[in-house]
């Protein structure tokens, strides 16, 4: 499987879940979590642009100034935050320059509902890094341990790792 945005997301939150879901273990659609997101995103995409496909990545919206990515939650900021700037890069390379916005439906533990990226030639570089960890991680025999945290409960691959 090709890199994608959803990988660099799960890469962040649990390499167990972005090594399952890489090598195509999908068990987001029994998920009542991921539909909810999944609802919410639909209902937000239809009050503004329509969700645009390049590649193997879905943009949510995409103006003059902006590629703004809708997330349900602020529960993982940083791995939301890599996957804009995935975008970010992916749309680069096809000669498109914007700065990422990070939109937050339900706001948990930022202060900000809002966050505005750049694709600095530093965070470029890593990005290249992560993806190339990505590869390896999905290339090896050995399924990553569990994380055991408490967010673990609420995650679509939770009776795969625990049950």
């Amino acid at each position: 499987m090709r890199v994608n945005g959803t990988l660099i997301n799960y890469y962040f939150h649990c390499k167990r879940q972005c090594y399952l879901h890489g090598n195509r273990l999908n068990l987001e659609d029994n998920s009542e979590i991921v539909q909810i997101g999944k609802a919410i995103h639909e209902e937000r995409l239809q009050s503004s642009n329509s969700e645009i496909a390049i590649e193997n990545i879905k943009l949510d919206k995409l103006t003059k100034e902006y590629l703004t990515e809708v997330k349900k939650s602020d529960a993982d900021v940083e791995a939301a935050k890599w996957q804009l700037l995935y975008y970010l890069s992916v749309l680069k390379n096809k000669g498109i320059y914007r700065k990422g916005k990070l939109e937050f439906v339900e706001k948990n533990k930022s202060n900000k509902k809002v966050v505005i990226l750049e694709l600095t030639e530093k965070r470029e570089n890593e990005l290249k890094k992560i993806i190339e960890s990505i590869e390896k991680l999905l290339n090896c025999q050995d399924i990553p341990e569990r994380l055991n945290k408490s967010g673990c409960k609420k995650c679509a691959y939770y009776e795969y790792c625990y049950i």
